[in-house]
């Protein structure tokens, strides 16, 4: 098993066969492990968009609002009043903004595909969401650092992913066969994010990664980007 791809997180081409099954090729990253789909595997973005296109995502969905509560609870737990924020990724149907709207605070939208407005990049936050997110994207880095910018200091940066727990698991792991899925996260590897960029790394369940930016704002590691 060949590849042309290198890791999208620290563009190591120090990469092994992970696992392979009759869709898709994986691969993990030595240096910060990082299971990745191999490009020639990946979806055109016409298929991709064809895919969110046929989720359905319910804004007076009492499971959603649940399900979406994973996140909104510690993250408000952390928040001055009337914070301000950016829900990136947030998909055709935005609940958990509008979830910490209902709580005080304001929140931007950006979303490649729905909300793709500039101009909520150029800003500065109080915090940041990335829920079901960073798992679709190939190149994480270029992601991460846009991330970082964009907070202010001390400010939280909250995901909702699946974690990796093994390879034996991932075999069977039904979070894999989504097929805009492309980047797979494990607690090490979000241990080596907080380490480049300077950050503290919080796991709240199984599915939910806090990184606090640095009060002292520090550039990211030249090891990773």
């Amino acid at each position: 098993m060949q590849s042309n791809s290198s890791c999208g997180l620290c563009a190591s081409e120090d990469i092994t066969p992970y696992h392979q099954d009759k869709f898709r090729r994986y691969w993990q990253c030595k240096r910060c492990e990082l299971v990745f789909v191999d490009i020639c595997d990946r979806l055109t973005a016409q298929q991709e968009k064809a895919i969110y296109d046929s989720h359905e995502n319910d804004l007076t969905d009492l499971g959603y609002r649940r399900f979406l509560s994973r996140v909104s609870e510690p993250l408000l737990a952390r928040l001055e009043k009337r914070s301000a924020g950016l829900d990136f990724g947030c998909g055709p149907g935005p609940l958990l903004a509008l979830m910490l709207t209902e709580a005080g605070h304001q929140v931007a939208l950006y979303d490649l595909y729905y909300a793709n407005d500039q101009k909520v990049l150029a800003g500065q936050y109080d915090f940041i969401t990335c829920t079901e997110v960073i798992e679709h994207i190939a190149r994480p880095a270029m992601v991460l650092t846009q991330l970082f910018s964009l907070l202010k200091p001390d400010a939280p940066l909250v995901f909702m992913t699946k974690l990796i727990i093994d390879k034996a698991r991932f075999s069977t792991w039904h979070y894999k066969n989504d097929l805009t899925h492309i980047a797979f996260f494990s607690r090490k590897t979000f241990a080596y994010v907080a380490q480049i960029y300077g950050s503290e790394a919080e796991f709240i369940g199984n599915d939910v990664i806090i990184l606090t930016k640095p009060k002292v704002p520090t550039a990211p590691s030249e090891e990773a980007l």
